[in-house]
């Protein structure tokens, strides 16, 4: 079974907060490459991961992380 693309919010949560890859890599415990990978989507998460990035964003998985194309906070927030 072929997997399927996790889209996340990654990217966007770090300039929120003013992270680079490095640091968070380091928060949660990878390879800063890892969070690139992350980012462009070439690489899902497993739920551990997924689990330590949601817990330093404070936010739901769900809000991070979609198995559809997310839509802009912007459409979301004026909802």
């Amino acid at each position: 079974m072929k997997s399927r693309i996790i889209y996340n919010r990654i990217a966007l949560l770090r300039k929120e907060k003013a992270i680079s890859r490095k640091e968070l890599a380091e928060k949660i415990g990878v390879n800063f490459q890892t969070i690139g990978y992350l980012e462009r989507e070439e690489y899902n998460p497993s739920l551990d991961l997924a689990f330590r990035i949601s817990q330093i964003f404070q936010l739901p998985i769900e809000h991070i992380f979609s198995t559809e194309p997310l839509k802009p906070l912007s459409e979301l927030l004026n909802k």
